[in-house]
């Protein structure tokens, strides 16, 4: 009985070990791969300037650089960088930073995006997006801008409509994996996905947008102004009222990845 009860709490001691190096291991490549966004929006916030942005983004944003500013309807400010949706009389404001290709702004929005959707109407807080395309250099492609126009054509339809496609974009069934094929590059794709929203489904003048890359000068601006923040190293960061939620990540501030701890962030730093 002595011998059956050692071997068995060795055997419960061999899969607690296990088990903690796999949970190790998941945390290393979390962490390795927050680094790496955090470097990359670094770099570009260093930099500054939408000039520096497009000679390290490639020869398309050149061009779209050189093109005209069609500012998409439902935004704000001299360049149109000011993406709030919600209500306007809303005393809190939560600020979302996040790049179309980063896997843990999908992680983040499958899990807790809805629960943001359902505060903004509810008139919570209001959330004020701040979207960027470091991504398009660390990993190579046009993916994060190309999504961005995209974006900015959604907004053009409505607030609802830029907020139900983005959550499609982060989707399991549509966001594609980092290290595989750059899928929002291309534009066929991202009229796709617009085809699961109803307000998108079908629409000419979204599509036409997409594909002439109406919005391209617009995602560029709004990548420039994303780069501008100084004090957001990696995707997804969510500030309320300015201060940055946490700490339900590995490196404590970066974004709360379940509901539960959201909300508990959420709830302490309202203004009554």
């Amino acid at each position: 009985m002595s011998n059956r009860n050692n071997q068995a709490n060795k055997q419960a001691a061999h899969e607690r070990l296990r088990a903690e190096r796999e949970r190790q291991a998941k945390k290393d490549r979390l962490r390795r791969q927050l680094i790496v966004g955090g470097a990359s929006v670094g770099v570009l916030a260093i930099a500054g300037g939408i000039g520096v942005a497009v000679a390290t983004m490639g020869g398309d944003n050149a061009k779209a650089a050189t093109g005209p500013l069609v500012k998409p309807a439902n935004t704000s400010g001299p360049k149109g960088t000011t993406i709030v949706v919600g209500k306007a009389d809303a005393k809190n404001t939560l600020d979302l930073f996040e790049d179309p290709r980063c896997t843990y702004c999908a992680a983040f929005e499958q899990t807790v995006g809805a629960t943001v959707e359902k505060d903004i109407k509810d008139g919570k807080y209001k959330a004020s997006y701040h979207l960027g395309t470091f991504l398009d250099n660390n990993l190579q492609g046009t993916g994060s801008k190309n999504a961005l126009n995209a974006l900015g054509a959604s907004l053009n339809v409505s607030p609802d409509a830029f907020l139900k496609y983005k959550y499609a974009l982060y989707s399991k069934e549509f966001h594609p994996d980092e290290r595989g094929p750059d899928k929002f590059a291309d534009d066929n794709y991202l009229v796709r996905v617009a085809n699961t929203v109803p307000a998108l489904k079908g629409n000419a003048a979204f599509q036409k947008a997409v594909k002439d890359g109406t919005y391209d000068r617009w995602a560029l601006e709004v990548s420039n102004a994303f780069n501008s923040v100084k004090d957001v190293k990696s995707t997804p960061t969510i500030k309320l009222n300015g201060t940055v939620l946490g700490p339900d990540s590995l490196q404590g501030k970066d974004a709360p990845f379940s509901v539960a701890a959201f909300n508990s962030a959420v709830d302490k730093g309202l203004k009554k």
